[in-house]
C-alpha cells in the first residue's frame, strides 16, 4: 500500500519511484521470441493523443545527398492530464565546426489531429500522411529561420518489435500505468528544403523516420537511451535502446533492424550497443562515448542465420544538448523534481562514413555509409 501512495506521489509530482523491480516491466522482447517483428499499415501510425501524462512524438532524420543532416520533429505532451503542450522543433547540423547548428522549437497553436488520427496539424504547421500510407509531407512556417517543406517516403516496410511494440509498466500487466512503444519506417528516400536566412538547403536523400510513445513520465521510463540511424546505398540498420532507471530494474531494451529496399532483412530485440571508449564530462560527470560496437542477429526470411556489427569511432559528439536548458517547458515541469535527473544528450554525426558489416549464412556483405547516433543519460 505504501509503494502504491508513493507510485501515485510520483505520478503526479514527478518524484522518484520506488523499487518495483524488473517484475515489474513486460519488455516488448519477452515477444520476440515468437514474432521477432510485425510489418505495419498505415493505422499503425495514428496518433494516440493520450488524456493523462504522456509523451508522443514524430521524428523524421535526413541524410541529404549534399552532406547535409537535419532533424525535424512534432512533440505531443500531456502533463498530469490537466495541460497539453505541442512544440515543432527543427535542427541542421552545421558542417563547419566554427559555426553553431541551426536550432529551431517553437510552440504550437491551434493543434489538432485529423479525423483519423494518422495527420497532425497546427497553426502554419501539417505532417500529413499519404492516403496509402507510404509518404509523409512535412511543411512548417512557424519559424522564419527555418522554413520545412520535405516529403519522405518509405522504401521499406514499417515495423515495431514483437506483436504490439509495446513495453508495459506496473506489477499487473493486465493493468499497466506505463508504456513505451515504437514504430519505424527505417529505410526512406527524402526531397525539399529547409530554408534559412543564408538560403535553401535540398535534403534529397536519405531519410528515417520514428513514431514514439512514453506513455508515463519520460525519466519513469528510461534513464538512459542509444539511438543509431545507419544508412548506406543497399542497406539501412538502427538501434533504439532505453535503460529503465532501477525502480524497474535497470532493465535494458533493445530493438533494432536491418532494411533493404522493398524488405524487412530482420528486426528483432537481440542487438547490442556498447560504449567500447568513454570520457568523462567534466560538466556533469556522464560516461561520455568516443567509441561505440552496434551488433545485429537474427534469421532471415529464409532462414539463414545473420549476424551484423558496425564499430564506429564517433569521436567528440558533435553536439551536446542539455535537455532541461533547450527543450519545451513540458520537459522541466515534468522532471524539475526528480531528484538526481539531469538529461544530456550526445549527438554524433561523424563526417567519415562508417562500415556496417552482415554475414548472412556463409556469406558476407561489407557496405560503407552515413551514421547518425545518439547516447542520452537522464539518471543514475
Amino acid at each position: 500500500m505504501f509503494n502504491w501512495a508513493k507510485q501515485q506521489l510520483a505520478n503526479v509530482a514527478g518524484t522518484q519511484e520506488p523499487i518495483y523491480g524488473a517484475s515489474a516491466i513486460k519488455s516488448v522482447a519477452q515477444e520476440t521470441a515468437e514474432t521477432p517483428y510485425t510489418e505495419l499499415t498505415r493505422d499503425d501510425f495514428k496518433w494516440t493523443g493520450m488524456d493523462s501524462t504522456s509523451v508522443e512524438t514524430q521524428t523524421f532524420y535526413f541524410m541529404a545527398k549534399g552532406g547535409d543532416l537535419g532533424v525535424a520533429q512534432v512533440i505531443y505532451s500531456n502533463v498530469a492530464g490537466i495541460h497539453i503542450t505541442c512544440q515543432f522543433t527543427a535542427k541542421i547540423f552545421s558542417r563547419d565546426p566554427a559555426k553553431p547548428h541551426l536550432w529551431s522549437s517553437t510552440m504550437l497553436e491551434n493543434a489538432e489531429f485529423s479525423e483519423d488520427k494518422t495527420s497532425f496539424y497546427a497553426d502554419s504547421c501539417a505532417v500529413e500522411l499519404s492516403e496509402d500510407g507510404t509518404s509523409y509531407t512535412i511543411k512548417s512556417l512557424v519559424d522564419e529561420k527555418c522554413v520545412v517543406n520535405l516529403k519522405v517516403t518509405r522504401t521499406s516496410p514499417g515495423l515495431h518489435a514483437g506483436k504490439t511494440g509495446r513495453s508495459l509498466f506496473g506489477t499487473d500487466p493486465e493493468k499497466p500505468w506505463g508504456s513505451m512503444r515504437h514504430a519505424f519506417w527505417p529505410r526512406c528516400v527524402a526531397e525539399g528544403t529547409m530554408t534559412t536566412p543564408d538560403g535553401a538547403i535540398d535534403f534529397e536523400g536519405r531519410a528515417f523516420y520514428v513514431h514514439a510513445l512514453m506513455g508515463m513520465k519520460p525519466h519513469h521510463a528510461a534513464a538512459k537511451w542509444n539511438f543509431a540511424n545507419f544508412q548506406g546505398d543497399d542497406y539501412t540498420a538502427m538501434i533504439m535502446e532505453f535503460t529503465t532507471p532501477p525502480s524497474y530494474g535497470s532493465t535494458k531494451v533493445t530493438i533494432g533492424a536491418i532494411a533493404k529496399d522493398g524488405e524487412v532483412v530482420v528486426a528483432n530485440c537481440d542487438s547490442t550497443a556498447v560504449h567500447v571508449k568513454v570520457e568523462g564530462d567534466e560538466l556533469n560527470d556522464w560516461p561520455v562515448p568516443s567509441e561505440i560496437k552496434y551488433t545485429w542477429s537474427g534469421k532471415t526470411k529464409d532462414g539463414k542465420d545473420l549476424e551484423a556489427t558496425l564499430e564506429a569511432v564517433v569521436g567528440q559528439s558533435s553536439d551536446r544538448v542539455d535537455v532541461m536548458a533547450e527543450v519545451p517547458g513540458f520537459v522541466k515541469a515534468i522532471v524539475a523534481t526528480a531528484a538526481g535527473t539531469k538529461p544530456y544528450v550526445y549527438q554524433y554525426n561523424p563526417s567519415n562514413k562508417q562500415t556496417l558489416k552482415i554475414k548472412t549464412g556463409e556469406e558476407e556483405t561489407t557496405e560503407a555509409g552515413k551514421l547518425f547516433a545518439e547516447a542520452t543519460f537522464i539518471s543514475k
